[in-house]
């Protein structure tokens, strides 16, 4: 029986509301739920629970053995989750009511909504629970019952569940504007990330990218546990700081710096990282240029003969410092580059005639339209309307339809 549960998380409030609030969602998670046209069930057993954070229900569905199909309904109390856990012979999960999330080892954690499926292989060590801020149900089904066992692991401890469930409700938006936050939620979580073939890495890392550009300290700290989560290494998130001061500044990109050192401490990251430099000062302007060249063409070469005498130092630096000192470093490749850039000067706006280079920058070196346009709507949530309806017009200007 213990194979029958699954768990998923969505979004964690970071802010909480003063007492009475707390009170009320204390007493609103003793009595048991019914989200679905399932019932809820009774308590784990001790034997069950011990492996949960929270109170679960169950509710067994199918009676004949014979059939070797266990089907269970399990419905968890806001902020339940199991430990992490695997199932020699896989589990599928059918979610019923409410909102939840599941998470495998090494892999984002994905929200679950009344419909989702999730189909997990035998040996796949994972977790899933229902959101802080909601009740869920999942249908468990259990395969291969005859040799099926569960292996329990290690529980998911508050960091992970907060990292894994980071999202629209981290400024307690559930308690004071709870419309909005299933509006975001299910727009930013749910439908946009249906759109286009990105995977959850590269979906990170852009957001990330944005989220410095358009200084959101509070979504970027969030976004930067899910990134770990995620498998995004922490070389590539320096990376993507440095290179973000040539295009957002120092001043800005400066308080980010030290948000990202204190959650890489909390994970026990050792600072400072090994260096990814590849150039000195007799070197930076000339491996700069080239790696500007092997990016944009020729054209580089033209805007360094055409620039006025007293602009001259700008193409300079732009070649030794914006690509030699950042761009050149290893830790990330250039198409990665590229679509960090492009992510930063979108979410930047007013940036209309840097973003059309980019995108050419982007075609040359393997990021095509598809691709930028899944970029634009995965920033759609954080940047809005206005930006991305920008970045669409640049898109459609330099790659017609």
């Amino acid at each position: 029986m213990k194979r029958l549960f699954f768990i998923l998380t969505t979004i964690i409030g970071l802010l909480q509301s003063p007492v009475q609030t707390i009170n009320a969602q204390s007493m609103e998670k003793e009595t048991p739920k019914q989200t679905s046209a399932f019932p809820t069930g009774d308590k784990l057993p001790e034997m069950f629970s011990k492996y949960f954070i929270g109170q679960a229900y169950l509710a067994p569905l199918t009676q004949n053995k014979a059939l070797n199909c266990p089907i269970s309904n399990v419905t968890f109390e806001p902020g339940c989750r199991n430990n992490w856990h695997s199932h020699t012979g896989g589990q599928i999960l059918v979610a019923v009511g409410g909102r939840g999330y599941y998470q495998a080892r090494g892999e984002a954690a994905r929200l679950l909504l009344p419909g989702d499926v999730v189909e997990i292989p035998a040996d796949v060590e994972h977790w899933h629970g229902a959101a802080p801020d909601s009740w869920f149900s999942h249908l468990a089904i259990e395969c291969n019952p005859q040799t099926n066992r569960n292996i329990w692991l290690e529980p998911v401890d508050d960091r992970q569940y907060a990292g894994a469930t980071q999202g629209n409700e981290a400024a307690g938006l559930k308690s004071t504007d709870p419309e909005l936050a299933e509006i975001f939620n299910n727009f930013a979580l749910g439908e946009v990330q249906q759109y286009g073939n990105l995977d959850a890495k590269t979906r990170t890392m852009v957001t990330l990218a944005s989220n410095i550009a358009s200084q959101a300290h509070t979504q970027y700290r969030m976004m930067l546990e899910n990134a770990l989560d995620a498998g995004v290494t922490p070389v590539e998130i320096k990376e993507l700081l440095y290179q973000s001061v040539a295009y957002v500044g120092m001043a800005k990109v400066m308080d980010f710096v030290g948000v990202t050192n204190e959650v890489l401490v909390q994970h026990g990251v050792k600072l400072p990282l090994e260096s990814q430099s590849v150039t000195s000062p007799e070197t930076r302007f000339d491996k700069g240029l080239a790696l500007q060249k092997s990016i944009f063409g020729e054209r580089i070469e033209q805007m360094h003969a055409t620039a006025p005498a007293n602009q001259k130092h700008i193409q300079q630096y732009l070649s030794a410092n914006c690509f030699g000192d950042y761009q050149t470093r290893t830790g990330l490749d250039v198409r990665m580059r590229e679509l960090l850039t492009f992510s930063m000067l979108v979410s930047l706006g007013g940036c209309e005639s840097q973003v059309k280079g980019h995108i050419q920058g982007n075609v040359n070196v393997g990021n095509g339209k598809d691709t930028l346009l899944a970029v634009v709507t995965q920033l759609l949530p954080y940047i809005g309307y206005p930006r991305s309806l920008n970045a669409i017009a640049c898109l459609n200007e330099v790659i017609p339809e």
